[in-house]
């Protein structure tokens, strides 16, 4: 619309939808254009015009381009609503295809690749074929995007009408805009197909370069991508990439500047010669820098990515540190990442800079940002041996002003000082000492109970000071508790005086009768029975030397370091996760097999049970589906059943004893389930789970595979059924599995075994719930397809003993 049309949004008129029809079919053509302008107007402020849909249809034979555009765009938003209709526009579509003017051509393709009704894609396929071999460039490069939308409705016409072949020899295409637009058809198809439909090889590659210059931005963002995912193996190929690409590092445009380094760091270990490596390197710093100088938004997402690069390279820029210095007025989100990238270019040469930026940064109001500064000189510590000293003395000066958050945070961090060098900084616990009063965050308590317990030795009247905490035992955190009874041991150990000894009963005493937390009553039981039985084994095990900590307790796991760097300038480098953990593929799965996680049919539920959404794994199942609705009052009712009855489980303690599988007669085959997601990254926090059923050595087990898509390593795994038609429980709540670190995946098996007391009638005999705990995540929840005949083992002939008959 033009800038004076501003007056056909604000009509309010009774009966207007009459109005329209009868301004529609006048034969002035000024009026009939101000009619449909009213009409999108209406339809933009959410208005419903689809009753007039036949009259708008009616003025699409017009010369006029405005009109004509106007009434493309009403038919794209009432095309679904009116399919039956939208058929009346088709002879239109194909007629204006061949219209002499190329910008009708190219809307006429445009319009009919947006309206997705099934009916009109066949309709579709000569009229874009003739485009995608037009003569005019705009018209081909529309054409080019109108694959991949057509490719999105109808995977299988696209394939059989040799469309996809078509776009690829568009990449060698004379205009490099239509080049840009067929590289960006063929990666969103890429995106949804089970096939690999996009690779480059040296040739095609040398296209896309040549076209790269003369590209919009949008455009050598896409080529970039394109190129970054190219499999390349040569150096002389991995030279001739960062030749042609090493320009665009000085573009305007953060997006290309981004995708540009990240093809430059994809090339770099290809690369034989290590002066032109260091050249290369040298050149990806400045680019960055110019990043901070955008908008605060802009600044975010670069310092993500430059997290990721830093850690890989710090090379970079390490010369660059003060860039990184927090300015008064940035964003709290921008100073906490800049905060992480300079305690990884922290080096001994710059070292003083960067406390004295800490120290002034430790003065500030913003509560987060100061504990996160004094926690960074921590990190300097621990990671720079020869500047450890310079850090300390820092958290000293700290401590010394008596602010409380701020000498509680230096508590904290200090134990990491203490496990990094052990025997050398313990002059100073007298300090950390003077300053007991002022801690009452549990995380700080717990770090000074520790500090007392691993040198009661050396402090006079450690005794006193672990009394003033027991004062409080009941009340104190679960973790200052759990500190509080290795204290106390480890100070009878090495001071076993009577004093010691009435603190040890009192604490085990209270840890093993009067608390309701598992971990500590464990824990207090271990270490009475050490005692009672073996003071000399208790002493070996409780004073055993322990391991120094790492130098980089921060550092990402390198595979999925890796991953992120090869998904640089994409949502994954600002989350710092996989695709895999936050992006859902939803359409066109391969076929059903065993081997990938597979759609099953859908096993019909009845009211006494959850939907079995298990039945088809999470990732083909939009967010929005997955989710029961709002106003579904029995879905309401079925979960907060389910997380009812799951919690009143006691997922931490050993369930009874369940009894023995019915035995069965000699299989000739075990029955198998095949494993299906029923957890994926985005429910589970990162953590997706498959499961399936199967029966081995003629017992039933539950398989699981288990993989770890956030940024930690995930231990604990326990496992507990809700009662089921079955009455089967796990044999052990614990599963058999090692911690998962970021990226990880395990396979696990789970005995299980009926159980009466577990037995629920009423429950949907075709599904399990599940609860599965770790020590990171909590309690997650699942339902998970069950087959009864899992329960016995086919053979011959039917035992009637197993039937109870």
């Amino acid at each position: 619309m033009m800038s004076g049309d501003g007056k056909f949004f604000s009509t309010t008129k009774k009966g207007e939808i009459h109005e329209l029809k009868e301004e529609l079919r006048v034969v002035d053509k000024s009026r009939k254009k101000d009619a449909v302008k009213k009409v999108i107007a209406a339809m933009t402020v959410g208005k419903d015009v689809s009753p007039i849909f036949p009259d708008v249809v009616n003025c699409m034979q017009t010369d006029d381009l405005e009109l004509k555009k106007l009434v493309y765009l009403y038919l794209i938003n009432y095309a679904k609503s009116q399919p039956d209709l939208a058929i009346m526009a088709v002879n239109t579509f194909v007629k204006d295809s061949q219209d002499p003017n190329p910008l009708i051509r190219a809307l006429a393709v445009r319009t009919m690749g947006c309206i997705r009704v099934d009916k009109i894609t066949e309709y579709l396929c000569d009229p874009l074929q003739r485009c995608l071999k037009d003569d005019d460039p705009y018209v081909r490069k529309t054409a080019a995007v109108c694959v991949a939308k057509l490719f999105d409705i109808n995977p299988e016409l696209v394939e059989d009408r040799g469309f996809l072949d078509m776009l690829k020899d568009l990449l060698a295409d004379s205009n490099p805009m239509v080049v840009a637009n067929a590289v960006a058809a063929l990666a969103d198809i890429r995106e949804t197909s089970t096939r690999n439909v996009f690779t480059l090889n040296t040739q095609s590659l040398q296209k896309l370069l040549r076209a790269l210059n003369e590209c919009t931005e949008w455009g050598q963002v896409y080529i970039l991508d394109a190129v970054a995912k190219m499999s390349v193996t040569d150096a002389k190929d991995a030279e001739s990439i960062v030749e042609r690409v090493i320009p665009r590092l000085q573009h305007a445009n953060s997006a290309v500047v981004l995708s540009a380094v990240k093809v430059v760091l994809l090339q770099l270990p290809l690369i034989k010669d290590e002066a032109q490596v260091k050249t290369l390197v040298k050149k990806l710093g400045p680019p960055l820098v110019t990043l901070l100088s955008e908008e605060a938004e802009i600044q975010y997402v670069a310092l993500r990515n430059i997290n990721l690069i830093v850690q890989k390279y710090p090379e970079v820029l390490s010369y660059e540190i003060k860039v990184f210095f927090c300015k008064y007025n940035d964003p709290i989100y921008v100073k906490l990442e800049k905060l992480d990238i300079m305690i990884a270019l922290a080096s001994e040469r710059n070292i003083d800079q960067v406390l004295l930026e800490l120290k002034e940064y430790a003065t500030e109001v913003d509560v987060d940002f100061v504990r996160k500064a004094v926690r960074a000189i921590g990190r300097c510590a621990v990671t720079l041996e020869r500047a450890a000293e310079r850090c300390i003395n820092v958290l000293l000066d700290l401590i010394k002003q008596k602010v409380n958050y701020v000498v509680q945070e230096a508590v904290v961090v200090i134990t990491d000082i203490f496990r990094r060098y052990p025997n050398r900084y313990e002059t100073i616990i007298a300090t950390l000492c003077d300053s007991l009063d002022s801690l009452d965050e549990p995380e700080a308590r717990a770090a000074m109970v520790w500090i007392i317990g691993e040198y009661a030795e050396r402090i006079d009247n450690a005794d006193e000071l672990l009394e003033s905490f027991l004062e409080a035992f009941p009340e104190e955190n679960a973790a200052v508790q759990l500190q509080l009874v290795t204290a106390a041991v480890k100070l009878f150990l090495k001071s076993p005086q009577p004093r010691a000894q009435q603190m040890i009963q009192l604490v085990l005493t209270y840890a093993t009768q009067e608390t309701d937390n598992p971990d500590l009553r464990d824990r207090a039981y271990v270490y009475w029975r050490l005692l009672s039985s073996d003071p000399e084994a208790a002493r070996s095990v409780v004073l055993a030397e322990k391991p120094v900590i790492a130098q980089d307790t921060s550092s990402m796991d390198p595979k999925l370091l890796q991953t992120l760097l090869g998904n640089l300038s994409t949502l994954s480098s600002v989350y710092h996760l996989p695709p895999s953990a936050f992006v859902t593929r939803a359409a066109h799965q391969p076929a059903p097999s065993l081997d990938n996680g597979v759609i099953q049919e859908r096993i019909p539920t009845d009211d006494s049970a959850e939907p079995s959404s298990a039945a088809v794994p999470a990732s083909s199942v939009p967010a929005s589906a997955a989710e029961p609705p709002a106003n579904s009052s029995s879905g309401a009712a079925q979960s907060s059943s389910l997380i009812g009855d799951l919690l009143d489980l006691d997922i931490s303690d050993p369930s009874p004893a369940p009894s023995a599988a019915p035995p069965a007669a000699a299989a000739q085959q075990a029955p198998v389930e095949e494993m299906t997601e029923v957890l994926n990254a985005q429910t589970g926090k990162g953590l997706s789970v498959k499961a399936g059923f199967a029966r081995e050595a003629d017992s039933p087990v539950m398989r699981l595979q288990l993989s770890n898509g956030t940024q930690q390593t995930l231990d604990g795994f326990m496992i507990q059924f809700n009662k089921n038609a079955h009455g089967l429980a796990p044999v052990s709540q614990v599963i058999s599995v090692p911690p998962l670190g970021p990226g990880e995946t395990a396979g696990a098996e789970v005995p299980v075994a009926q159980n009466p007391s577990m037995a629920n009638p009423a429950a949907n005999p075709a599904i399990i719930q599940v609860a599965v705990r770790n020590n990171q995540q909590g309690v997650l929840y699942f339902s998970s397809p069950f087959k009864p005949e899992v329960l016995a083992a086919q053979s011959n002939a039917s035992s009637t003993d197993f039937f109870g008959l």
